[in-house]
Protein backbone atom coordinates (compact mmCIF):
# COMPACT_ATOMS: atom_id res chain seq x y z
CA UNK A 1 0.00 0.00 0.00
CA UNK A 2 2.94 2.79 0.90
CA UNK A 3 4.38 1.58 -2.34
CA UNK A 4 0.94 2.09 -4.02
CA UNK A 5 0.70 5.81 -2.35
CA UNK A 6 4.12 6.38 -2.98
CA UNK A 7 3.93 5.67 -7.09
CA UNK A 8 0.43 8.11 -6.64
CA UNK A 9 2.71 10.73 -5.72
CA UNK A 10 5.10 10.59 -8.29
CA UNK A 11 2.32 10.54 -10.63
CA UNK A 12 0.48 13.91 -9.46
CA UNK A 13 4.05 15.74 -8.67
CA UNK A 14 5.13 15.04 -12.44
CA UNK A 15 1.30 15.98 -13.83
CA UNK A 16 1.67 19.00 -11.73
CA UNK A 17 5.55 19.63 -13.25
CA UNK A 18 4.18 19.24 -16.80
CA UNK A 19 1.33 21.62 -16.07
CA UNK A 20 3.61 24.53 -14.80
CA UNK A 21 3.02 28.00 -16.35
CA UNK A 22 6.21 29.24 -17.26
CA UNK A 23 7.15 32.63 -16.83
CA UNK A 24 9.87 34.14 -18.84
CA UNK A 25 11.80 37.81 -18.55
CA UNK A 26 14.44 38.50 -21.52
CA UNK A 27 17.31 40.92 -18.72
CA UNK A 28 19.82 41.06 -21.50
CA UNK A 29 20.66 40.81 -25.11
CA UNK A 30 23.79 39.79 -26.51
CA UNK A 31 24.72 38.51 -30.06
CA UNK A 32 23.76 34.58 -30.34
CA UNK A 33 22.69 34.94 -26.75
CA UNK A 34 20.15 35.86 -24.39
CA UNK A 35 19.95 36.39 -20.30
CA UNK A 36 16.53 35.73 -19.07
CA UNK A 37 15.30 35.03 -15.51
CA UNK A 38 12.57 31.99 -15.16
CA UNK A 39 9.84 31.94 -12.88
CA UNK A 40 12.01 34.72 -10.29
CA UNK A 41 14.76 32.39 -10.50
CA UNK A 42 18.58 33.63 -10.90
CA UNK A 43 19.36 35.27 -14.37
CA UNK A 44 21.01 32.66 -16.76
CA UNK A 45 22.53 33.12 -20.14
CA UNK A 46 21.05 30.93 -22.91
CA UNK A 47 22.85 30.23 -26.38
CA UNK A 48 20.69 30.15 -29.00
CA UNK A 49 20.01 26.50 -29.74
CA UNK A 50 19.87 26.18 -25.97
CA UNK A 51 16.86 24.40 -24.19
CA UNK A 52 16.41 24.78 -20.24
CA UNK A 53 14.97 21.98 -18.07
CA UNK A 54 11.42 24.31 -18.15
CA UNK A 55 11.19 23.76 -21.49
CA UNK A 56 12.45 27.04 -22.76
CA UNK A 57 14.30 27.28 -25.82
CA UNK A 58 16.45 30.62 -27.65
CA UNK A 59 15.77 30.42 -31.75
CA UNK A 60 17.01 33.58 -32.44
CA UNK A 61 18.46 37.27 -31.36
CA UNK A 62 17.88 40.63 -32.40
CA UNK A 63 19.36 43.92 -30.76
CA UNK A 64 16.10 44.23 -28.91
CA UNK A 65 14.07 41.06 -28.93
CA UNK A 66 14.53 37.70 -29.19
CA UNK A 67 12.66 34.57 -30.37
CA UNK A 68 11.93 31.63 -27.79
CA UNK A 69 10.15 28.46 -28.25
CA UNK A 70 8.39 27.93 -24.91
CA UNK A 71 6.17 24.86 -24.10
CA UNK A 72 6.61 24.22 -27.73
CA UNK A 73 5.25 27.42 -28.96
CA UNK A 74 6.68 30.86 -30.73
CA UNK A 75 7.28 33.39 -28.79
CA UNK A 76 8.70 36.82 -29.41
CA UNK A 77 10.02 38.93 -26.24
CA UNK A 78 11.34 42.08 -26.22
CA UNK A 79 14.41 43.14 -24.16
CA UNK A 80 12.33 43.81 -20.22
CA UNK A 81 9.49 41.59 -21.53
CA UNK A 82 7.64 39.54 -18.95
CA UNK A 83 5.98 36.64 -20.75
CA UNK A 84 2.95 35.24 -18.58
CA UNK A 85 1.13 32.20 -20.64
CA UNK A 86 -2.27 32.57 -20.55
CA UNK A 87 -4.40 30.03 -19.44
CA UNK A 88 -6.83 29.88 -21.72
CA UNK A 89 -8.05 30.89 -25.28
CA UNK A 90 -10.52 33.47 -22.89
CA UNK A 91 -8.32 34.82 -20.83
CA UNK A 92 -5.21 36.06 -22.55
CA UNK A 93 -2.06 37.74 -20.70
CA UNK A 94 0.41 39.95 -21.58
CA UNK A 95 2.75 41.77 -19.17
CA UNK A 96 4.70 45.03 -20.06
CA UNK A 97 7.74 46.05 -17.92
CA UNK A 98 8.28 49.86 -16.92
CA UNK A 99 11.14 52.06 -18.74
CA UNK A 100 13.57 53.77 -16.68
CA UNK A 101 11.05 56.41 -16.06
CA UNK A 102 8.22 53.72 -14.47
CA UNK A 103 6.40 54.04 -18.24
CA UNK A 104 4.79 51.14 -19.92
CA UNK A 105 5.30 50.88 -23.89
CA UNK A 106 4.51 48.15 -25.64
CA UNK A 107 5.02 47.30 -29.44
CA UNK A 108 1.48 46.45 -30.89
CA UNK A 109 -0.48 45.76 -34.16
CA UNK A 110 -3.16 48.03 -34.87
CA UNK A 111 -5.29 46.52 -38.44
CA UNK A 112 -1.85 44.21 -38.60
CA UNK A 113 0.44 47.29 -38.87
CA UNK A 114 2.81 47.71 -36.21
CA UNK A 115 3.03 50.48 -33.85
CA UNK A 116 4.88 51.35 -30.43
CA UNK A 117 2.48 52.99 -28.24
CA UNK A 118 2.51 54.33 -24.15
CA UNK A 119 0.02 52.99 -22.00
CA UNK A 120 -1.68 55.75 -20.36
CA UNK A 121 -4.58 55.15 -18.20
CA UNK A 122 -5.46 58.87 -18.16
CA UNK A 123 -6.53 58.43 -21.97
CA UNK A 124 -9.83 57.92 -22.62
CA UNK A 125 -9.19 56.54 -25.55
CA UNK A 126 -6.05 54.97 -28.08
CA UNK A 127 -4.99 57.75 -29.63
CA UNK A 128 -2.92 57.45 -32.62
CA UNK A 129 -1.54 60.45 -34.76
CA UNK A 130 -2.91 61.04 -38.29
CA UNK A 131 0.01 60.18 -40.23
CA UNK A 132 0.03 56.28 -39.06
CA UNK A 133 -3.87 56.18 -39.20
CA UNK A 134 -3.09 56.94 -42.78
CA UNK A 135 -0.69 54.16 -43.10
CA UNK A 136 -3.22 51.66 -41.06
CA UNK A 137 -5.43 52.06 -43.86
CA UNK A 138 -8.10 54.45 -41.21
CA UNK A 139 -10.13 56.43 -43.29
CA UNK A 140 -10.18 58.61 -39.87
CA UNK A 141 -12.10 61.67 -41.98
CA UNK A 142 -15.00 59.78 -42.30
CA UNK A 143 -15.01 60.01 -38.36
CA UNK A 144 -16.67 62.42 -35.96
CA UNK A 145 -14.44 64.98 -36.23
CA UNK A 146 -14.37 67.21 -32.81
CA UNK A 147 -11.48 68.96 -30.57
CA UNK A 148 -9.23 68.06 -27.93
CA UNK A 149 -7.30 69.80 -25.28
CA UNK A 150 -3.40 69.07 -25.35
CA UNK A 151 -0.58 70.63 -23.91
CA UNK A 152 0.21 73.03 -26.65
CA UNK A 153 -3.92 73.85 -26.71
CA UNK A 154 -6.63 73.07 -28.79
CA UNK A 155 -6.31 70.35 -31.44
CA UNK A 156 -8.79 68.74 -34.08
CA UNK A 157 -9.51 65.10 -33.57
CA UNK A 158 -11.64 62.22 -35.22
CA UNK A 159 -13.33 59.76 -33.43
CA UNK A 160 -13.31 56.19 -35.30
CA UNK A 161 -13.52 52.67 -34.99
CA UNK A 162 -10.31 50.46 -35.08
CA UNK A 163 -10.66 47.19 -36.74
CA UNK A 164 -8.18 45.32 -33.95
CA UNK A 165 -5.80 46.27 -31.79
CA UNK A 166 -3.36 43.72 -30.43
CA UNK A 167 -0.97 43.70 -27.53
CA UNK A 168 0.98 40.12 -26.74
CA UNK A 169 -1.24 37.96 -26.77
CA UNK A 170 -4.23 40.17 -26.61
CA UNK A 171 -6.41 41.13 -29.14
CA UNK A 172 -9.68 43.48 -29.77
CA UNK A 173 -12.26 44.26 -32.06
CA UNK A 174 -13.84 47.16 -32.89
CA UNK A 175 -11.80 49.71 -30.45
CA UNK A 176 -12.78 53.37 -30.01
CA UNK A 177 -10.18 55.34 -30.94
CA UNK A 178 -9.05 59.28 -31.58
CA UNK A 179 -7.34 60.38 -34.46
CA UNK A 180 -5.16 63.66 -34.60
CA UNK A 181 -3.46 65.81 -37.00
CA UNK A 182 -2.09 67.63 -34.64
CA UNK A 183 -0.29 67.95 -31.40
CA UNK A 184 0.37 64.15 -30.94
CA UNK A 185 3.72 62.19 -31.49
CA UNK A 186 3.58 59.23 -29.60
CA UNK A 187 0.70 56.63 -30.43
CA UNK A 188 -1.09 56.43 -26.74
CA UNK A 189 -2.94 52.95 -25.76
CA UNK A 190 -5.65 54.55 -23.58
CA UNK A 191 -8.95 53.37 -21.80
CA UNK A 192 -10.85 52.39 -24.65
CA UNK A 193 -8.55 49.17 -24.60
CA UNK A 194 -7.72 48.94 -21.48
CA UNK A 195 -11.21 48.95 -20.04
CA UNK A 196 -11.72 45.58 -21.99
CA UNK A 197 -9.03 43.95 -19.93
CA UNK A 198 -7.91 43.42 -16.21
CA UNK A 199 -5.17 45.22 -15.23
CA UNK A 200 -2.58 44.73 -12.08
CA UNK A 201 0.76 45.65 -10.98
CA UNK A 202 3.64 42.59 -11.05
CA UNK A 203 6.79 44.39 -9.43
CA UNK A 204 7.68 47.09 -11.97
CA UNK A 205 5.42 44.84 -14.56
CA UNK A 206 2.00 45.95 -15.88
CA UNK A 207 -0.32 42.63 -16.65
CA UNK A 208 -3.01 42.76 -18.32
CA UNK A 209 -5.75 40.16 -19.04
CA UNK A 210 -8.31 39.93 -22.03
CA UNK A 211 -11.76 40.45 -20.12
CA UNK A 212 -13.74 40.61 -23.83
Amino acid sequence: MRHCNHALLCCLLTSAGLSHAVKVTVVGLFPGKAVVVIDAQDPRTLSVGQKTPEGVMLISTASDSAMFEIDGKKQKLELGQLFVPATNKDAATTAVAADGQGHHWVNGQINGKIIRMLIDTGATSVSLPAAFARSAGIDYLKGVRGMVQTANGTAAAWRVKVDSISVGDITLYQVDAVVMEAGLDTALLGMSFLNRTDMKRDGANLVLTKRF
